[in-house]
């Protein structure tokens, strides 16, 4: 199979490009952005969250309104007001070259320059490279973070810390003020951590951890998504030092990766890989998760 990429307009999203290599498809916005809106199997179901209504925002006091759009984005952290909410609603530059596709918006006001790199193989994978460069003239502290909203409907399976650090402790854990520990979509035993993602749910609910596996597992009707990604380091990660957080509310469920929580200097680029993996199951959802947890 060999990958084609060409310019389509999705939803009412705008125009975008599309990546396929005649067994998956994936889109990306280039109007606004940018963000990864789709991707699934030819002719498949969607597994990234669609926020076609728009209904999950942010009101930005002197610089607009932030749409989340739904899919994949590139964000810094520490989340705060207002650069994490900085709206990106302009056109993005997107370049194509041997299977990987660029995506370039304008340097933000706070003087960082994001860039999605995508690459996709002639398998069932992408790889995502999730760049920010300090364009300021002065060293700037932040940690990449790349976030992916999920359809909802489905179960994510977290793998949990199992290494024997004798008497020192083993497992990170991080809970935002809104989070109720006895929500009854997030289910935590030894191994693993469960979350479920509930169209009914009437609160958010956040956690954090230090995932040692390097992968995370998104279960949604036929589709299995894997997400892998750098190990957890010997370094400083934001929120009590979680290299991975997840949060769900009624419309979605995010996965969200972090990387080290640093200075960089003026030019450098902070850059943090992922890959996704999607591939079907014949079986029901809940017994694919069963599968799925036994191996952990």
């Amino acid at each position: 199979m060999s990958v084609k990429c060409y310019e389509t307009e999705y939803k009412n999203f705008g125009k975008c490009q599309c990546l396929e290599n005649g067994s998956i498809k994936l889109i990306a916005t280039t109007d606004v952005g940018p963000r990864i809106v789709f991707f699934g199997f030819i002719d498949g179901k969607n597994v990234l969250f669609e926020d076609i209504d728009r209904n999950f925002y942010e009101m930005n006091n002197g610089y607009g309104v932030w749409y989340a759009y739904g899919g994949h984005r590139i964000w810094c952290a520490p989340e705060e007001m207002p650069e994490t909410y900085l709206p990106d609603n302009s056109k993005v530059e997107s370049f194509f070259d041997n299977g990987t596709l660029t995506l370039r918006p304008a340097r933000t006001k706070f003087d960082k320059q994001f860039e999605l790199v995508i690459t996709m193989g002639d398998d069932n994978t992408v790889t995502i490279d999730n760049r920010i460069t300090n364009c300021s003239d002065k060293p700037s502290r932040f940690s990449p973070w790349s976030v992916t909203g999920l359809a909802a409907g489905g179960t994510e399976i977290v793998p949990l810390c199992r290494d024997d650090n004798g008497y020192l402790p083993n497992r990170t854990m991080a809970l935002w003020s809104y989070s109720d520990i006895k929500d009854e979509r997030f289910t935590l035993t030894d191994r693993y951590a469960l979350l479920k993602q509930d169209t009914k749910a009437k609160k958010p609910f956040k956690t954090g951890f230090n995932v040692t596996e390097k992968q995370i597992v998104y279960v949604n009707g036929s589709n299995i998504l894997k997400v892998s990604f750098d190990g957890y380091e010997n370094v400083e990660y934001p929120d009590f030092c979680c290299n991975f957080e997840t949060y769900t509310n009624s419309l979605f469920l995010e996965c969200e990766i972090l990387g080290e929580l640093r200075s960089y200097k003026p030019g450098e680029t902070a850059s943090m890989k992922e890959t996704w993996e999607l591939s079907a199951s014949d079986k029901p959802a809940e017994k694919a998760v069963e599968e799925i947890v036994s191996k952990l």
